[in-house]
């Protein structure tokens, strides 16, 4: 049972799809149900350093961008290991690689900046604000043409710059100065278009009392003038921990939620890996250069209050030795929907190694957590609220002798007659947007503008997300 118990005040959820990645929408659970995580699996290599512009420092604060039927794979490109000007070097390079599939990526010959090639590299960008560039697609109806792409980029204290893009490959800075926003800067920072409350978000990095490395929000009309920034808030009783990075997105279908997948920084810990004798850049023997780091998940409705229910990795290092040194298992930043029935992220490795990398991740569409209930059962029971719509569908799975049952309950808890769980036979099977339909037949349209509660009963199964939709 969670804090939400006592809390009688209704819902709003319209016809937007929920998903279990905290307990908003729940007042209690029964018997063995509860809420759980459920982590990507890694797949395929996609991305591997390469070339007179590329090293162990290369390929990591990445970003996935659809568009036009490819795929935009932004990450930084040369980085001086042995340039004293390090982090504020302009000799380095912000680069993209081009895709079909989101599996095989191409360098393309864009002819921008002559390297000493003649133009034939992929660099989009090159100068101190490719140390952290982060681009993003513009989806503001308002937006104009020659500002389709927007990115923040740049390093240290003060030093944010906005930079435009028609295209996504030629860019120019927004303005000459950087922004007037407080913040650290030196690590990637996620701007966005909330397309819920209208405005571009930014989230970014800055050192915080008491925690250290640490995220912080803003907001904006017009990318160039934003709010004063706010420190991330989160849940009583969460750990304090360090994030280094926090790749935030807006769930695709479900918009109203905002995901941030942070780095965390274990700063205390040193590499358990006994031979670092093949790493470019190792990091040791520097002030704040040592640390492990993993990936965590957190949620967010308003994106400054952060809920944390799952404390534990998102993504592990693994077996692999060459995760287990400082900075890697970053994740990038984007999710793409490359199939009806798998969606795919993508995580660094090998941060500081020759073979320095990008490795694709698998994960169910809205299946980032669940409900769940073993084989000895248990139940969720909504807080009340208000839909739009005549169906009521659902993102479930279970075993071969696993059930869902779904109720279907008036304010006070008893059963809305012909939707109770005796009215319908348990679910069984796997799918990403069933019909929940009960003996009179799947019509919900009689309830749409009542409160209500969802009761769900479940065995040896898992409830991803729930909606309702128009017939």
């Amino acid at each position: 049972m969670n804090g939400h118990n006592a809390i009688s005040t209704v819902l709003h959820i319209g016809s937007r799809r929920e998903l279990f990645v905290d307990d908003d929408l729940i007042e209690r659970f029964e018997g063995g149900a509860a809420l759980k995580l459920h982590p990507p699996k890694r797949e395929e290599v996609v991305f591997q350093v390469q070339g007179a512009l590329e090293n162990a420092c290369s390929g990591v604060y990445s970003v996935l961008v659809e568009h036009e039927g490819h795929y935009l794979l932004y990450y930084r490109g040369h980085y001086p290991l042995g340039d004293a000007g390090g982090d504020a070097s302009g000799q380095q390079t912000a680069q993209v690689a081009v895709s079909e599939d989101g599996r095989h990526f191409r360098r393309p010959a864009l002819g921008i900046f002559d390297l000493g090639d003649g133009g034939r590299n992929n660099v989009v960008w090159q100068g101190t604000q490719a140390h952290n560039l982060v681009p993003f697609r513009d989806t503001n109806p308002a937006c104009a043409p020659d500002r389709r792409f927007k990115a923040v980029g740049g390093c240290g204290e003060g030093s944010l710059y906005a930079l435009y893009s028609a295209d996504g490959f030629r860019w120019r800075l927004a303005q000459e100065a950087p922004l007037d926003v407080a913040g650290a800067f030196d690590s990637a920072n996620v701007p966005l278009w909330d397309p819920v409350i209208g405005k571009y978000r930014l989230f970014s990095r800055f050192f915080e009392a008491g925690r250290g490395r640490a995220i912080q929000s803003c907001t904006s009309d017009d990318f160039l003038h934003w709010s004063d920034p706010v420190p991330h808030r989160y849940d009583e009783g969460a750990p304090v921990e360090q994030f280094y990075t926090n790749a935030t997105v807006l769930v695709p279908g479900a918009e109203h939620i905002l995901l941030s997948f942070p780095m965390r920084y274990v700063a205390e810990r040193e590499t358990p890996v006994a031979d670092i004798s093949a790493m470019d850049y190792p990091g040791t023997g520097q002030p704040g250069m040592a640390g492990m780091t993993d990936a965590v998940m957190l949620s967010s409705r308003d994106g400054v209050h952060w809920r944390r229910p799952f404390p534990e990795a998102w993504m592990r290092a693994g077996l692999d030795e060459r995760n287990w040194t400082h900075r890697n298992n970053c994740p990038a930043i984007g999710i793409l929907p490359l199939a009806e029935t798998e969606w795919s992220m993508y995580i660094s490795e090998h941060y500081g190694w020759p073979d320095n990398r990008l490795r694709r991740l698998s994960l169910r569409p809205w299946g980032f957590a669940s409900v769940n209930a073993g084989h000895a059962g248990g139940e969720m029971v909504t807080r009340p609220f208000f839909f739009n719509g005549g169906q009521l569908r659902i993102n479930f799975s279970t075993s071969a002798a696993g059930s869902v049952a779904v109720e279907l309950q008036q304010d006070n808890g008893r059963p809305v007659p012909g939707h109770a769980l005796d009215d319908m036979a348990p679910m069984y099977g796997d799918r990403l947007d069933q019909v929940v339909s009960w003996r009179g037949g799947p019509d919900v349209g009689a309830l749409a503008g009542r409160p209500v509660r969802l009761r769900a009963v479940l065995r040896d199964a898992d409830l991803f997300a729930l909606r309702f939709a128009e017939r």
